[in-house]
């Protein structure tokens, strides 16, 4: 029989979570979950920020970060991972180095490459979590389908000029494809490049993520699975939705159609890349 020892906090880190600990809903064994708990990070941009800096913050111990992306000086007027002087740099490296500075007990590994259908399966196997931080749809459905081909539960959340949502699908429950079963036509949906998205707006939805991670991770609380949260800034108003699993979904329902990850660009509209 193998006999496994609970982690031990050190007494710098029962310090620094103290703020956790005394909570108790949280408490030691909270904070010992947290720190054994590996999540993992689609985008290291506009959600991706506040997410990663929290759940380091909050001491998760292991953080995944997937970006092939480099640092735009358009990017920081949100993206608060990255400074003035990471212009140019990969946002992988910015962001390992952001995190690192934030807290020394968390171990970030950086995946510098695009999430693929040949690849997501392969890196969402190393997480517990998997939080959706893309900005298009072709990776909005590989992360749907591959988290829930993984069973992984995956922390969703979106973003556009004053305009939020967030929900959480876990395996069994729902997935993306039972609230959109079929992506919109190219170009009818503009992206934050091309409508503008509120700098603030990031951290709210991303802090929402964030909270819905540590909950999942600590299992406490009520999550966001079977409810979608729409968030107004303009007006700063807040509504909740019903979502339910769909029977007939390609993906999760009860004769699925999609059984493994499929081309999402073409699945998209969006035509092949020249030679």
């Amino acid at each position: 029989m193998v006999v496994t020892t609970p982690r031990t906090l050190t007494p710098y880190q029962v310090q620094r979570y103290s703020r956790h600990i005394i909570m108790p809903q949280v408490g030691s064994g909270g904070q010992r979950k947290m720190l054994d708990a590996r999540a993992l990070i689609i985008g290291a941009g506009g959600l991706g920020s506040p997410v990663s800096i929290y759940l380091t913050l909050a001491g998760v111990g292991t953080i995944g970060i997937v970006d092939f992306d480099t640092v735009d000086v358009t990017n920081l007027q949100r993206q608060i991972l990255h400074q003035n002087a990471d212009v140019g740099r990969s946002k992988a490296d910015s962001a390992r180095e952001t995190l690192r500075a934030y807290n020394p007990d968390v171990n970030v590994i950086t995946h510098e490459e695009p999430l693929t259908s040949d690849n997501a399966m392969g890196i969402m196997a190393g997480y517990d979590v998997i939080v959706n931080g893309a900005d298009n749809f072709p990776a909005r459905y590989l992360a749907n389908d591959a988290a829930y081909l993984s069973n992984k539960p995956l922390v969703d959340g979106s973003i556009l000029i004053f305009d939020g949502q967030a929900t959480v699908f876990l395996p069994g429950r729902g997935c993306y494809r039972c609230l959109f079963p079929e992506p919109p036509p190219p170009g009818e949906v503009p992206s934050c490049a091309e409508a503008g998205v509120l700098g603030m707006l990031p951290g709210l939805v991303g802090s929402i993520q964030a909270t819905e991670t540590v909950k999942l991770i600590m299992d406490i609380g009520d999550s966001l699975s079977g409810r979608l949260l729409l968030i107004d800034a303009l007006s700063m108003e807040f509504r909740a939705v019903k979502l339910s699993r769909n029977p007939k979904c390609p993906l999760c329902g009860d004769n699925p159609t999609v059984t493994e990850l499929i081309d999402y660009e073409a699945f998209c509209g969006i035509p092949p890349a020249p030679a």
